[in-house]
């Protein structure tokens, strides 16, 4: 690439990224969010360790005082849990940093480099314990520091545990005590976006395949059908963090919860939906185009297929307002009262939105296996093949209700 271009691509890419950090700010400032949230987060963080060495340093002139400010900026963290985890892992890793690089040079006679030499390795190791996680690196650091500072004596190792203290003290007092986070709102917005996707992929296939779809379509198809998976992945470290942001927590009782969450038995229904989704997609993929591996599906088949999509774009957009506490969270459904299966055999009143939709979903899927006979055998098996996996999908949407019960 030509020095212009890459300066082109670079220009391009500062403007990006500059317009990214541009909307993060404007919705942090006009609304709730992630983008809020973190922002909440780092001024805590700031204010801890503004507070933490004005104790230490201002008032307790500690000589060490940073130690204290370091320590409470790094337990400001995305949970209650976390920060009183962490807290205790650093000020073990600290003393533990502390004590050695105090023996390193008594070993030594005060020489700092052989003492470094001897307690790095060490502490390096010791960082490096899988119950340490991501903290380990403070063992070593603390043993730089107080090599460097000559601050190894008696006294001066007390003075470094109590600043570590009294940073983890005010760090996890501070994420406890002010807007202590809660991350219930990143698992809805996670839920949500499941149903809402699934849908407009849902409504494309519908509205595309009524104009007659190519093979290039039916790829696009496919591609976002695989991306449903990550947003499965999403869910999952949502509600994890969703469970772990309850644990600790004093303003758990004091925040308004919201709509409660369903099962994790509806993100199994997902996971399977997402799955139908991909091979129905990628079946249809198949049987297009000028070299088709798949022959076909004949017009008379395909035409039976958009109302049945068009009805379970219809569920999903009924979950979404579901899930979001619209209007619909309340409505009776057929399926929530076992009677799902005479539903399927006899539609009569499913009851709501989406058990209209289903009733019309089941009706198109039936319309669709009456074409099952009318074909030779190859034919035949894209047929039978395109009944089967949107026959599985409607079992598995129904299935995936948001009934809630818990994270």
């Amino acid at each position: 690439m030509n020095p212009a271009a890459r300066a082109r691509e670079l220009w391009h890419g500062a403007g990006w990224e500059a317009a990214a950090v541009g909307g993060s700010v404007r919705r942090a400032l006009t609304g709730p969010g992630p983008e809020r949230d973190l922002a909440v987060q780092a001024v805590k963080a700031a204010g801890a360790a503004i507070l933490a060495w004005a104790v230490a340093g201002w008032w307790w002139q500690a000589p060490l005082a940073l130690m204290a400010p370091w320590t409470a900026v790094a337990l400001v963290q995305s949970t209650v849990y976390r920060s009183v985890r962490t807290g205790v892992q650093q000020v073990v890793l600290i003393a533990a940093g502390t004590v050695l690089a105090a023996a390193a040079a008594g070993l030594t006679g005060g020489n700092t480099m052989a003492a470094m030499a001897i307690v790095l390795p060490v502490t390096a190791l010791l960082g490096n314990y899988s119950r340490f996680e991501g903290q380990g690196v403070y063992a070593s650091t603390t043993a730089l520091f107080v090599l460097v500072y000559g601050s190894f004596s008696g006294f001066d190792i007390l003075h470094r545990l109590l600043e570590t203290l009294l940073g983890a003290v005010i760090g996890i007092g501070v994420n406890a005590l002010v807007l202590p986070p809660v991350h219930l709102r990143h698992a809805h917005e996670s839920l949500c976006r499941l149903p809402r996707e699934g849908g407009e992929l849902l409504r494309s296939m519908a509205e595309e395949m009524e104009r007659g779809y190519e093979r290039r379509q039916a790829q696009e198809w496919h591609a976002r059908a695989r991306r449903l998976p990550q947003r499965l992945a999403d869910l999952r470290n949502a509600r994890m963090w969703t469970r772990e942001s309850l644990r600790l927590n004093p303003g758990r009782r004091i925040r308004r919860p919201g709509p409660e969450l369903p099962s994790t038995q509806w993100d199994a229904a997902w996971e399977r939906v997402a799955d139908h989704l991909t091979a129905l997609t990628g079946m249809l993929a198949e049987a297009a185009g000028d070299r088709p591996r798949l022959r076909p599906p004949p017009d008379t088949v395909l035409g039976e297929v958009p109302a049945l999509l068009h009805a379970l774009a219809d569920v999903c957009e009924a979950d979404c307002e579901t899930l979001a506490g619209g209007p619909g969270a309340g409505s009776p459904d057929a399926a929530r009262d076992g009677t799902r299966d005479a539903v399927r055999d006899d539609p009569g009143d499913g009851g709501g939105v989406r058990g209209e939709a289903l009733e019309r979903a089941w009706a198109a899927q039936r319309r669709l296996k009456a074409r099952l006979t009318e074909h030779d055998d190859e034919t035949a098996t894209s047929v039978g093949g395109l009944a089967a996996e949107t026959q599985r999908l409607l079992y598995d949407l129904d299935d995936a209700r948001p009934v809630p019960r818990g994270v």
